[in-house]
């Protein structure tokens, strides 16, 4: 046997490396990019707690420093293999603000043996949004917040621009340490904490309401955590001021942060977490926010896609779709097909504003395109297999909730028909998910000869949740195997008490 390499080895121009110095957590992810796709190869995450080291005189003390050395440490050596040009290191709010810096970079400069920019409030909001927008699909103007250690970054923007940036003063650390001293979780220390961050926002919020924008999106961090918990908690919804609420209720309810036992809610995450929920519960306050949805990326994924300009996402969703359809080979034709079908039903349905607010016709597209994935698996429970799927596979341009919709979507695609994975949507989510997930059903089953032209005109009413398909007349006739599968779905539908003819 010939002693040759059997494998070829990737260039280490593919990889890239990001480095995000925060006052809470320091990050270290790892790209590998191929074919103008970005895939993540490793994350390292560790809670340095940097913003809780400085004094009231803004000096570091030896102690934080000690526990940010030694994490570089081991950035280091994972840093040793990707080519120089392709890091990127950048420090934030605490680094800003202390003292002596100067001293903690010199000696991280010495540990990376790379220089480390330090920048300003306004770059750092920049960078957030970028990530973000490379991450998550934007619908019109967007706002995005992230509150990070010791500052917290307001932006809206549209696509891949930002149009309006601001790094406010206040952070899940620095607030902790404020606000709620020796870890004492009481109503007053609530107040307090809100009436500071109010007292910032309030210079913000009046020009941020101005740019009417229509998402709110979250970057990493308390919103994150919100959302762990309330998975966790079998809520599938966006993050909504009544939510925020009864999380502040339920930290004061505990008294104290050694107290704190909150189910969804992570032990690294405990310490920081009442401080961020103050501050996220005086955003929605002022800034008039209704609900926030998290994003897929944040500071990181602004360096990394900085660093990638000649990768240019004019459409996230678009590049995820595909991306998943070449991955796990499926039938582009007959995706198409299914998608084309779904959708022409599902433009003759009344458009509400929930349907627009959820983006109902882009998860519907998605959906269908990806409806066979399972098959990857295999076919008897081919759903079921496309849901595990999704589960576990990342789709940048999609929000927690749009993905998750997609998923179960296509867990009850084909055969009984179950609409028990809707029940844990919010009541009017879950309407609208029932009828697109009828649609998609009754688009795979005209869709099953696979082949094109073959359908004619078909008109769709509605009356409340029943619905009607009307035939051109004959054209049932003529084809009886669809007639049967038709007279099959409309069956399992009724069996669900959901109606539908056909005609």
């Amino acid at each position: 046997m010939s002693t040759e390499k059997l494998t070829s080895s990737p260039l280490p121009e593919q990889y890239y490396a990001a480095v995000d110095l925060g006052s809470n957590s320091f990050h270290l992810v790892i790209v590998r990019v191929t074919h103008g796709c970005v895939h993540i190869v490793g994350k390292v995450k560790q809670k340095v707690r940097l913003a809780a080291g400085l004094n009231q005189d803004l000096q570091l003390d030896e102690l934080s420093m000690e526990r940010g050395w030694k994490c570089l440490e081991t950035f280091a050596e994972r840093l040793q293999d990707i080519p120089p040009a392709n890091i990127r290191i950048v420090a934030t709010a605490t680094l800003r603000l202390a003292g002596n810096a100067g001293t903690f970079l010199s000696q991280a400069e010495g540990i990376l043996g790379h220089k480390i920019d330090v920048i300003s409030g306004e770059e750092e909001a920049r960078q957030i949004y970028l990530g973000v927008a490379y991450t998550s699909a934007n619908q019109g103007n967007s706002l995005v917040i992230d509150i990070g250690g010791a500052s917290t970054e307001v932006v809206v923007g549209k696509d891949f621009t930002p149009l309006k940036l601001a790094s406010l003063d206040m952070g899940c650390v620095t607030f902790m340490e404020r606000y709620f001293q020796q870890g004492q979780l009481t109503q007053c220390n609530f107040d307090s904490a809100m009436a500071a961050a109010r007292a910032l926002v309030r210079q913000i919020a009046p020009e941020y309401k101005t740019y009417q924008w229509r998402q709110c999106l979250g970057a990493s961090g308390t919103p994150q955590a919100v959302t762990e918990i309330m998975v966790a908690q079998g809520i599938n919804d966006n993050i909504r001021l009544t939510y925020l609420q009864d999380l502040m209720h339920q930290c004061v309810e505990h008294g104290s942060l050694d107290k704190l036992d909150i189910e969804g809610l992570s032990e690294a995450r405990r310490s920081v977490f009442p401080s961020g929920l103050a501050i996220l519960l005086v955003l929605f306050e002022e800034v008039g926010i209704e609900q926030m949805q998290i994003s897929g990326g944040a500071l990181r994924e602004g360096l990394i896609y900085g660093m990638l300009e000649n990768i240019h996402h004019h459409d996230i969703r678009l590049q995820t779709l595909d991306s998943l359809i070449c991955r796990f080979h499926i039938e582009e034709e007959q995706a198409h097909r299914v998608a084309e079908t779904a959708l022409a039903l599902y433009r003759q349905l009344p458009q509400t504003e929930l349907f627009c607010q959820m983006d109902a016709e882009g998860v519907l597209l998605a959906a269908a395109r990806l409806h066979e994935i399972g098959l990857h698996i295999d076919y008897k429970l081919s759903h079921q297999h496309g849901s595990y799927i999704l589960s576990h596979v990342a789709m940048p341009g999609y929000t927690k909730l749009q993905q998750d919709s997609i998923r179960d979507l296509i867990l009850c695609h084909r055969q009984d028909l179950n609409l028990q994975p809707f029940s844990l949507y919010q009541q009017d989510v879950a309407i609208v998910l029932k009828m697109l997930c009828r649609l998609l059903r009754i688009a795979f089953v005209l869709s099953i000869r696979r082949k094109n032209n073959l359908l004619p005109a078909i008109e769709l009413k509605t009356d409340d949740e029943a619905i009607t398909l009307v035939f051109p007349d004959g054209w049932l006739k003529a084809h009886p195997l669809l007639d049967a599968e038709l007279a099959n779905e409309r069956w399992l539908q009724h069996r669900v008490g959901c109606t539908l003819e056909i005609k």
